[in-house]
């Protein structure tokens, strides 16, 4: 009972926290990075992780991509999952976004930008945008990027890890004009209800409170969570 009273009462707390989040506006273009996390045809269109929660966000992702583009940021990186046939992860996670496959590539929509070509891809093989890539070390060498803005998917697991990957970072080497922006308009995780779970023999994740918890998460670590960007 004490459980339920708890997670009652904060989840009224974050509906409330979520209602009052402000935009966020670009004001050093130069200065900023978008970040793409996982916008693949297998989180949006097809295989076992395709979820319409995830293809949700695409229209306001590439609607942000082109806004910052004319806004002046040059700076774009596709982090995307590009597993191979016998990847380790697929222990927890059915198969998805082999390399070679359809499922691997960004999907049409980004792919249709006019500068799609100029966008840094970065391949990983894990949840992890940081582990075995060299993003970090890129983006060290680029100390005058101050400014990253991440959107994409899941909220509460590849856009998680980046997010605080780059906090952490930040922290530990003392970078201290390092922002990282989530527009929440921008993300987005799957949906998997606990009566459904039961059904599927499955792990339930009910995607609304666990989106929520985990943009509640990343503001409690200095993440600058905010309704949208603005340019």
């Amino acid at each position: 009972m004490l459980l339920k009273n708890s997670a009652s009462q904060y989840a009224g707390f974050l509906e409330e926290w979520l209602e009052h989040l402000q935009d966020y506006k670009v004001n050093t273009p130069e200065q900023t990075a978008v970040m793409v996390v996982d916008m693949n045809n297998g989180f949006c269109n097809q295989g076992a992780l395709a979820s319409p929660r995830v293809n949700a966000v695409i229209s306001p992702i590439v609607s942000l991509l082109r806004k910052a583009w004319a806004g002046g940021v040059r700076e774009f990186y596709l982090l995307n999952d590009t597993h191979e046939p016998d990847a380790v992860e697929f222990a927890a996670f059915p198969p998805h976004c082999v390399r070679g496959t359809a499922e691997s590539l960004p999907v049409q929509e980004i792919r249709n930008l006019e500068f799609f070509d100029l966008m840094h891809s970065v391949e990983k093989n894990s949840i992890s945008s940081t582990q075995e890539t060299g993003l970090l070390s890129k983006l060290q060498a680029r100390p005058g990027l101050k400014e990253f803005i991440i959107v994409g998917n899941c909220t509460d697991l590849c856009v998680y890890q980046l997010a605080m990957a780059l906090r952490l970072d930040a922290n530990a080497r003392q970078v201290k004009e390092r922002r990282i922006i989530i527009p929440a308009d921008c993300v987005a995780t799957y949906d998997t209800p606990v009566e459904l779970a039961k059904e599927l023999g499955a792990a339930p994740h009910p995607g609304d409170i666990i989106h929520a918890v985990f943009l509640h998460h990343m503001a409690l670590n200095a993440v600058d969570v905010v309704k949208q960007v603005v340019l």
